[in-house]
Parts: C-alpha cells; sequence; structure tokens
C-alpha cells in the first residue's frame, strides 16, 4: 500500500475545496454538530516505524454512521516549529478545525503530537475512501504552507473504521510491518 505516490491537487482546486469547508464547517458549527469529546485524549498511538504519538485532541462531526468506512493517516513535519513550539501550534491547531471539518464525509479526528522524528499525524475516519482522498489531496496544499518539503504523505485504508485499526494494532501486515501508518500498539494516558 505504502508505495502509492499521492500527489496533491491542483491550486486552484484545492483552494476551492478549502472554501467550501468554510462555508459547511460554520454551518455545522451553527448547528452545534461539531464535538471535541475527550475520552481518546492521552492514548498513545505506537507505529510500525518505532515511533509513538499521543493524542492531544479529537474532533467528531454528529453525521449518520459511514456506509463505506475507511481510516485516512496523514503525516507531515511543521517546517520552523521547534522545543516549546509545538506546544503553541498544538493550542493553535484548534483553529484548523475550520479547514477540514466541513469536508464531505468525515466523521472523526485523532490529533496526535509530534513523534520522535518531530512529524504531526491525523488519524481520521470517513464515510468513503474517494471522500478521503479528495480531503488528503486537498490539504496536502494548506500544510505545504508550513510543511517540510517532502514530509507529507497520506494512507487510506478502505473498509476500515478507525476502532478496527487501533484494535488491529500489534498485527501489523508482514508487507506492511513497517509503514508509518500502521499501528502496533496503544495505551491510555498515564494517571497523573
Amino acid at each position: 500500500m505504502s508505495d502509492i505516490t499521492h500527489t496533491p491537487l491542483p491550486i486552484g482546486q484545492a483552494a476551492a475545496a478549502v472554501a467550501r469547508c468554510l462555508v459547511r464547517t460554520v454551518v455545522l458549527l451553527l448547528r452545534r454538530q461539531v464535538r471535541l469529546p475527550r475520552e481518546n485524549l492521552g492514548l498513545r498511538v505506537g507505529f510500525a516505524d518505532g515511533t509513538s504519538a499521543r493524542v492531544f485532541r479529537e474532533t467528531v462531526i454528529d453525521r449518520p454512521a459511514p456506509t463505506d468506512p475507511c481510516v485516512l493517516v496523514v503525516t507531515f513535519t511543521l517546517r520552523v516549529v521547534r522545543g516549546r513550539g509545538h506546544a503553541l501550534f498544538r493550542r493553535e491547531s484548534l483553529l484548523n478545525t475550520l479547514l477540514f471539518a466541513g469536508f464531505p464525509g468525515l466523521i472523526s479526528k485523532l490529533w496526535l503530537t509530534d513523534d520522535e522524528r518531530g512529524r504531526y499525524r491525523g488519524l481520521y475516519e470517513w464515510n468513503d475512501p474517494t471522500s478521503a482522498e479528495a480531503y488528503a489531496r486537498a490539504l496536502w496544499r494548506v500544510l505545504a504552507l508550513v510543511s517540510v518539503p517532502g514530509s507529507i504523505d497520506y494512507q487510506v485504508l478502505p473498509g476500515l473504521r478507525r476502532g478496527d485499526l487501533l484494535a488491529s494494532a500489534g498485527l501489523p501486515d508482514p508487507e506492511t510491518s513497517l509503514d508509518w501508518w500502521q499501528p502496533t500498539d496503544f495505551a491510555a494516558a498515564e494517571p497523573a
């Protein structure tokens, strides 16, 4: 799966998709259909490439259950954020909800902290693979403004719900056992 070369949408198409998303996000917010549950905060997810990250935010869109579920995993490395800048980015990123919540088919997103290599990941659930792919290709243009060139990637996993992917952690496919997107374990936050 990871040998697929992904490409961003042309700039004009990506800009139009993000503009439509902004309008839809405002409607979702006004209808109170965007939630920020706290149950998964602090969950540590380990990946097959030896890295791990913690969930620092979850976004859920109130809509019907997916008809053709899929998981989307996105990764990127921020260009100039270092040290304490990561904490500031995590706080500021709440504003980035406007750039994705209104994309058609989004069910939920787990926001993961930067891993040991400085990469951020988003773990999304979508209604269908076509919508997830369209989002990832449009998001690429936004991420390219703030990310290290060549650090953006994504993986669409058809037929899975987010819970299925996490439940399969520790059972990586031998053909994909070193992929950056493959969860290998997860653990709840340690009590303070």
